[in-house]
């Protein structure tokens, strides 16, 4: 039991160490460090502030109800950082790539992820000069905030009708990571609205862009959710597994 406990904690830090070393592009980001005005960057960590706030006290709560928790919680941590660590070039002062957050959304509600999202953007920004510090509070409403919000609500929507609980999973997980990419595109263009068509005209494109390559990895990252959640449930136990579900419940 000891060896596998091991393994489910060391082969997530392994591949994100692994990812750290392979990460040179220092401009393949989230909105990467100086992009955004300055108005836009203090309008963002303010909007972000709160909810960080919120997040931080759910998180306490759910350690002090159960303390065993805190592995779940790394857990969740480590496979928004390894999958948000991937990154494919899409647009000008951004990327592509998957958000991971919608487990963490899903098992513990979507407050919690403000603050785990919070600490995965700040380490891949001082780590891998993968967003920025003048940047985290826009990354971190749109992948820490917006994102695990929409996870949470589509995936207590398909299990409120009956549906089975992996597509419940996949559609939060799927979903989430292409709203990510949605308020990306919606911060990027009142940043930058077009010359011609002004803010819609840029939003279109930003949309457009972002979507060749972000729904093929919103399917692949909903897939691989229903997969690393049904592991979780076989390591941890159903009896801890539906205890961190059950914490996740917005009160």
């Amino acid at each position: 039991m000891k060896t596998m406990k091991f393994r489910f904690v060391a082969v997530p830090s392994m591949t994100a160490a692994i990812l750290a070393l392979g990460s040179g592009d220092a401009f393949a980001m989230h909105i990467m460090e100086g992009f955004l005005p300055p108005s836009w960057s203090l309008f963002w960590t303010a909007v972000s502030l709160p909810f960080f706030v919120l997040g931080f006290r759910s998180m306490r709560r759910i350690v002090a109800d159960n303390p065993r928790m805190k592995l779940l919680l790394a857990m969740a941590g480590a496979f928004a950082f390894v999958l948000s660590s991937l990154k494919i070039p899409s647009v000008t002062g951004s990327c592509s790539h998957p958000t991971g957050v919608g487990l963490g959304a899903i098992m513990f509600g979507p407050s919690v992820m403000s603050v785990l999202g919070g600490i995965v953007l700040l380490f891949q920004a001082l780590l891998l000069a993968h967003g920025g510090l003048t940047t985290l509070g826009a990354n971190l409403f749109s992948m820490g905030i917006a994102g695990p919000f929409v996870s949470y609500g589509i995936y207590k929507l398909a299990d409120g009708m009956k549906a089975p609980r992996s597509m419940a999973v996949f559609l939060g997980a799927a979903l989430g990571d292409l709203v990510t990419y949605v308020v990306t595109s919606l911060q990027l263009a009142a940043a930058f609205p077009s010359t011609t068509g002004g803010f819609a005209a840029a939003m279109f494109k930003f949309l457009g862009i972002f979507a060749v390559t972000q729904v093929p990895l919103a399917v692949s990252e909903g897939i691989l959710t229903v997969m690393v959640w049904n592991a979780i449930r076989s390591y941890a136990g159903e009896t801890m597994f539906s205890s961190a579900t059950l914490s996740g419940e917005v009160k």
